[in-house]
């Protein structure tokens, strides 16, 4: 059987463009937009476990595939900002958490108040649910590495609510989930380095509610008013 030259032309033009649409996804989940699932509670009520996240990546200058080179980066990370990165402790894993000091910043909690260079900080995303006692936690011994004065001659034990003064090294960061008293982040295993942050949460594409009852039908877990919103 032949196939009549129009066909042949028709299935060639289709094969052209099917081979350019997967190079163009290719390059823009590579180097713009990827999307993120937030398995957690660490970032509520900001971010909510089953939230589906795009996370734009050229923001900060997305890593080229395969080159270990970067584009251009449209400004740097700055206190504040919502990121994706890959944690030092987990670097297989991407971690999401708010930017609260940049290099040079000296930080301090006292009684679940953070303050940066000698100023309470005002964090109306915050989230504090635990009124009750402190948690001291021994993978917080790496903080006397960075005390930002020498260490005082009685020991230093820094807890999930009382910490610091830290100075943040500069090309470093310290982030912190919003959902302050269950949440890993940079009080438990430091900073993070400016070359593992990925990129930004840009918007919720779409949000699942997690499973009250075996067997309760998946729609009626869909959040439709988170669905479109932006991170801030």
């Amino acid at each position: 059987m032949r196939i009549r030259p129009s066909a042949f032309a028709s299935f060639r033009e289709w094969l052209r463009i099917a081979i350019l649409t997967l190079v163009l996804f290719l390059l823009v989940r590579g180097l713009a937009l990827e999307a993120f699932t937030i398995p957690t509670s660490s970032m509520e009520n900001t971010l909510q476990v089953g939230d589906f996240l795009f996370v734009n990546k050229a923001v900060y200058g997305a890593p080229v595939p395969g080159t270990g080179l970067r584009l251009p980066a449209f400004r740097e990370p700055r206190a504040g900002d919502v990121v994706v990165f890959r944690p030092p402790h987990d670097p297989q894993r991407n971690y999401v958490k708010r930017i609260v000091g940049v290099g040079g910043d000296t930080l301090r909690m006292e009684g679940k108040t953070l303050w940066v260079n000698g100023t309470p900080l005002e964090e109306g995303y915050a989230r504090h649910r635990d009124r009750g006692g402190d948690a001291v936690h021994p993978d917080m011994t790496w903080q006397s590495d960075f005390l930002a004065a020498a260490r005082p001659p009685h020991p230093y034990v820094p807890s999930r609510d009382n910490w610091g003064p830290l100075v943040v090294p500069h090309g470093s960061y310290f982030v912190l989930g919003d959902n302050r008293d269950n949440s890993e982040d940079s009080r438990y295993w430091g900073f993070v380095p400016r070359q593992k942050i990925m990129g930004t949460p840009w918007i919720v594409y779409f949000s699942l509610a997690p499973e009250k009852r075996e067997g309760d039908p998946w729609f009626q877990r869909i959040r439709w008013q988170r669905v479109g919103e932006t991170i801030r």
